[in-house]
């Protein structure tokens, strides 16, 4: 398996007026009814025009048009340009499929799939939604999407399936992109979207296929206006109930990548590889933004010995990576050594890392780290740098390029340094309120910055320090848990009184699940029976990995509400003890 070398090319693959994008918010309109068959409530999304005061008047002379930019910050120009750029040069390795592609094989790759698209009747405002793990054709339909206004939406195949059927329903989705494996989600799907577009398996004349449907389009791009403000894909977070809260990120909010690039200290000497998860938000801007620098990129999903095996082979040089992962990754190189010199820097994301991995990465992986702050709304806001890492250890950083944080208290007014307050954050890749939420949007969007719900201080220079969070939310393995839906769940476990979920700090996940039961009168309650009735209805990594079952009542305030923060602190002294 040659490596991805920076001057290396590959042979052939398989198959031949601007206006301010943040004050255009994504708009859910309704359309018509469908033929039978079809789904019944399809949505289209517009961009709401701006409103503008008729007092307020430019200088006489002034010709507006001349403060606009001719060029447009779209997602599709990121990959068109890197295919004038880099052509022939090495672009990415999908090592599930073991195929690789220059860039321009990915342009013109991503064109067919947009002509197939418009030519089975998809356009500007549909949403399609897309289930696949990392490989190829993950990245060629997000820049499908974004050449053609069709709306993504990228769904997490570790929900279960009811969470998947319920989200595509949810979000009128009248198309499905879909990896052979999960046949299963395609075949509960099919009453509600008209078409069905297979990725590998058995060839099949009931659906299309993905590589004939290219093989059958022009490799031409599509001549469609993209605006910055259009609506680019649904990015979907934990939320009360058993759906995630969603939200739209448009396309200027994915063109903006420069700066956390350039924080990384990136080049096009080298060699990037991705193991988060592409239907999320991280795994796509690790993707485009190498696109964007023309750096050659190995696509993998996350197994530690072949991650480990990929990074020997293709010659990596740099990394993203969540605590989890790498706490997984050091006892598999101790246990079978491979050549990791190629490494130059690992990145972490996701959740905070523990002293511990931190210093067994930096002494067993790599010796460079940088570790970068933000949650899925804002973006990236905050880097760490091996520089900064020796001034300020305990720090996530400093603010990148672009990057806005503050420190308010709870009338949001902003607080001295070194005290502690909320973080608030914003950027040009934040999202500006969530998908038909208007309540959440409210309470998190407000006075122009995105309120985190983390608490922290920022010291005299500008180093942000992370304390804990206002949210009742879990982070896991870099997934966010919502403790709510949890519970709900567990409630409706035959035999259960009451539950309070919490997290604990936890060497491997960052935090772990824990929940804590109490049974009905009589009810024979086992660890066994909740742990099953819980992979039952909730995804894997929301599934508590502790559960205590205890006839003692909860703890709570005068109010009824659990006081979490004693359970917190007990199971934290036991686990120590």
């Amino acid at each position: 398996m040659p490596a991805l070398g920076r001057h290396q090319r590959h042979p052939a693959a398989d198959v031949g007026g601007r206006q301010d994008p943040q004050a255009r918010a994504a708009q859910a309109v309704l359309g018509g009814q469908g033929a039978a068959g079809e789904l019944s409530r399809r949505r289209r999304f517009a961009a709401a025009p701006i409103t503008s005061d008729a007092t307020n008047r430019a200088p006489k002379g002034w010709n507006t048009a001349m403060t606009r930019s001719l060029g447009k910050m779209v997602v599709g120009n990121i990959l068109a340009t890197a295919a004038i750029r880099f052509a022939n040069d090495p672009a990415l390795y999908c090592a599930g499929t073991d195929r690789r592609f220059t860039f321009g094989q990915i342009d013109e790759r991503t064109n067919r799939l947009a002509q197939g698209l418009s030519g089975l009747g998809y356009g500007k405002g549909d949403v399609v939604a897309f289930l696949c793990s990392n490989r190829a054709e993950m990245v060629e339909t997000y820049f499908a999407l974004a050449r053609t206004g069709i709306v993504g939406l990228p769904l997490n195949y570790r929900l279960a399936e009811r969470e998947m059927i319920e989200l595509i329903r949810a979000m009128g989705a009248s198309g499905l992109i879909y990896e052979a494996r999960f046949a299963g989600v395609a075949d509960a799907a099919r009453p509600l979207v008209r078409h069905r577009i297979r990725i590998g398996g058995e060839a099949s004349s009931a659906e299309p296929d993905y590589e004939a449907l290219l093989a059958g389009a022009s490799s031409e791009a599509p001549d469609i206006e993209i605006d910055e403000a259009d609506p680019f894909y649904f990015n979907l977070t934990s939320g009360t109930t058993g759906l995630p809260k969603s939200y739209v990120l448009n396309q200027y909010n994915n063109s903006t990548l420069g700066p956390m690039f350039q924080a990384f200290d990136m080049t096009r000497d080298d060699v990037a590889m991705t193991v988060f998860p592409a239907f999320g938000r991280v795994g796509f801007a690790w993707i485009a933004g190498a696109i964007l620098y023309g750096i050659p990129h190995v696509l993998a999903n996350f197994e530690p010995n072949e991650t480990l095996a990929l990074i020997a082979a293709e010659r990596v040089t740099i990394v993203n990576l969540v605590p989890t992962m790498a706490a997984m990754l050091l006892p598999a190189l101790a246990a079978a050594p491979r050549d990791v010199t190629s490494l130059r820097a690992v990145v972490f994301a996701g959740s905070s890392l523990p002293a511990s991995i931190r210093e067994a990465t930096m002494a067993k992986l790599c010796p460079r780290l940088y570790e970068y702050y933000g949650m899925q709304e804002t973006g990236a806001l905050v880097v760490s740098t091996p520089a900064d890492r020796v001034r300020r250890p305990d720090s996530v950083g400093r603010p990148i390029a672009f990057g806005e944080v503050k420190i308010a208290g709870d009338d949001g007014r902003a607080l001295p340094a070194n005290q502690l307050g909320e973080i608030l954050g914003r950027s040009p890749n934040a999202v500006t309120g969530y998908f038909d939420n208007p309540e959440q949007s409210a309470r998190t969007f407000r006075d122009g910055w995105i309120h985190t719900g983390d608490l922290g201080s920022l010291d005299d220079e500008g180093y942000l320090f992370i304390r804990g969070r206002k949210k009742d939310m879990i982070v896991t393995g870099g997934q966010n848990v919502h403790a709510a839906e949890v519970e709900e769940i567990i409630l409706g476990c035959p035999g259960v009184a009451d539950c309070a979920v919490f997290g604990l700090p936890d060497d491997m996940w960052g935090e772990r699940v824990v929940s804590l039961v109490v049974p009905q009168d009589r009810a024979d309650l086992t660890a066994e029976a909740l742990e099953a009735h819980c992979r039952q209805h909730l995804a894997g990594f929301k599934t508590p990995k502790q559960f205590i079952v205890e006839t003692t009542p909860l703890p709570r305030t005068p109010t009824g509400k659990v006081q979490k923060f004693l359970l917190v602190e007990r199971f934290s002294q036991a686990s120590v003890n």
